[in-house]
């Protein structure tokens, strides 16, 4: 009895095997643009507001990027919480402990990337069944044709103003107030 009980098993174990699974969506796009194919040097200061499942958290944040780094700063009260140095391959960073868990220094490059870099070094990055749409004041990325990801601007070039970022899939909006950094 026992021996076919373990042959039901190990049967169904390998069933299961056989069974291919549906290919489990990527995590995040994963862009890992260089500093240098935003094109121009910029530092700004910016407002960062992300509004999440009805809550809403507020950063400040210096930003400074040029043809070798990218550099970001945020603070909350006055207190650093996040910085990140991204010089085109490696990626450090830092958090403080009580940064929400949901904050990654990966998503943060990317969404940075996602909203200043320009059109068509984003789109020869996209990985398959990707797609990056244009228009002049809005962007729109798809996966598989889904809407994924909508990008508003209120002024050109596109890191002056006010961008707002509309994540579909991870279901947070950001908006980005920035000012050019007068020093």
């Amino acid at each position: 009895m026992f021996a076919t009980i373990r042959n039901l098993l190990l049967s169904a174990l390998l069933a299961a095997c056989a069974t291919k699974a549906p290919a489990p969506l990527p995590a995040r796009l994963g862009l890992l643009l260089s500093p240098a194919d935003l094109g121009q040097s910029i530092s700004l200061q910016q407002h960062l507001k992300v509004e999440r499942n009805g809550r809403i958290e507020e950063l400040d944040a210096a930003l400074e990027v040029d043809d070798g780094h990218l550099q970001l700063v945020g603070l909350a009260f006055g207190q650093r919480v996040l910085s990140l140095d991204y010089d085109g391959k490696k990626l450090d960073s830092w958090r403080h402990v009580m940064l929400p868990q949901q904050v990654h220094a990966e998503d943060v490059l990317e969404d940075i990337q996602l909203t200043l870099w320009p059109l068509a070094v984003i789109r020869a990055a996209l990985p398959p069944g990707w797609r990056i749409e244009d228009s002049a004041l809005r962007r729109e990325l798809f996966l598989d044709d889904q809407l994924v990801c909508l990008v508003d601007y209120t002024s050109m070039p596109r890191w002056t103003g006010t961008v707002r970022l509309e994540n579909l899939r991870f279901h947070y909006v950001l908006v980005i107030q920035s000012l050019p950094n007068n020093s």
